[in-house]
């Protein structure tokens, strides 16, 4: 986990789903071409790490990253294996959504480099996928999954959202069940959340939706654990479930510490320690940026090592299974947790979302239901 992983943003999309809150706008190709050179070029300038630092993950997210032409998207990977040291195990993650990609492009890809895929199907009910803007239907889905598979794809993951507008209880036990028929390796199962400023928040405004209902979504909660245990699935993260040993790489990065290296329009980075910085939101002015300086650089942070250790608390509680060892966290940020939030500590105990396994803490799965309670006293 030492070593760092790049991540790639691509904010491309075919339309804007109503929850989406991410840096994306329309496919434009020459603007996609422009962006294309542009990530190549604040790669290959990056200086903020001396030598070729060694990377064992590469993730394109966005947007839709499958919009871009597998000659694209390689280009842009023979430019980090330019700049980094990648392993030639390394983690390549692409993600796409359903409907966007052909049998011989995955080949395609598979030959520059990418060795897993993340698609979004969200639900397989195409009521509920027009509800959210989305472009592809259930058939996309299923196809989609068909053709990773044919292409050589052993290593998928789905995403699910539910506690969508309308959802019922039922409906998002079949939309459990078909994704569990499928198999992936990997699952990303999230309960919405509605972000201030997207078409969803102002549709919940307008009383065209209710209010996600928390006693509903507990019980969606529930029962995405219940179904996904009794499948042979490990819960490893609070919203992230996979088969043995094919746990995200890349993410786990995030929430152990690990250094990892943000390229594109609102990417952004840490490099392990106590700095964090991130480019320009605005794909138009991120390109123009890097166009005429070689990055586009808009924010820089060094955190104090309370705040650092705090978020690694926080962050470091998410890993269910792993928890967080007090004796390394006290020895990394020469923060005493028990002594720091004793108080906190007590009370979430009492309430039961939290337990002590000699000096690891974790959350237990009431814990998890609740977390964002928890990781308030932390942040």
């Amino acid at each position: 986990m030492n070593r760092a992983g790049v991540y790639i943003h691509v904010p491309f999309c075919r339309s804007r789903c109503s929850y989406c809150d991410f840096a994306t706008g329309a496919y434009e190709g020459a603007l996609a071409e422009r962006y294309v050179r542009a990530l190549a070029r604040e790669i290959e300038s990056f200086t903020r790490v001396e030598g070729r630092a060694e990377v064992d993950t590469v993730y394109f997210g966005g947007g839709t990253p499958s919009l871009l032409t597998p000659a694209q998207v390689s280009y842009v990977l023979e430019a980090v294996r330019r700049r980094f040291d990648v392993g030639v195990r390394a983690e390549v993650t692409l993600e796409m959504n359903p409907g966007t990609v052909t049998p011989d492009g995955l080949r395609a890809l598979r030959d520059a480099g990418v060795s897993r895929a993340s698609f979004g199907a969200q639900t397989f009910d195409d009521r509920e996928l027009k509800r959210l803007g989305r472009t592809h239907t259930a058939d996309d889905t299923r196809r989609t999954f068909d053709a990773l598979r044919g292409a050589g794809f052993d290593d998928v993951s789905l995403d699910l959202i539910a506690g969508l507008p309308r959802q019922t209880l039922e409906s998002w036990a079949r939309n459990l069940e078909e994704a569990l028929r499928l198999r992936p390796e990997h699952l990303s199962l999230y309960l919405l959340e509605v972000h201030e400023g997207t078409p969803l928040a102002e549709q919940i405004r307008a009383g065209r939706y209710d209010e996600p209902d928390p006693d509903l979504a507990a019980e969606m909660y529930r029962l995405m654990v219940e179904r996904t245990r009794a499948e042979g699935f490990e819960q490893y993260e609070i919203s992230n479930f996979c088969v043995a040993g094919r746990e995200s790489r890349h993410n786990m990065k995030y929430w152990t510490g690990a250094p990892y290296f943000g390229f594109g329009c609102s990417a952004h980075s840490f490099d392990g320690g106590l700095t964090r910085w991130s480019n320009e939101r605005d794909a138009l002015a991120y390109v123009r940026s890097v166009e005429e300086e070689g990055a586009a650089v808009v924010t820089l942070d060094e955190l104090d090592e309370r705040a650092a250790g705090a978020e690694a608390l926080f962050l470091g509680l998410r890993l269910l299974g792993r928890g967080v060892d007090l004796s390394e966290h006290r020895a990394r940020y020469r923060r005493d947790v028990r002594a720091d939030y004793a108080a906190d500590l007590a009370r979430f105990g009492e309430a039961g979302l939290l337990r002590f396994d000699g000096d690891v803490l974790r959350l237990t799965p009431e814990g998890a239901l609740l977390s964002n309670e928890v990781f308030s006293a932390f942040v």
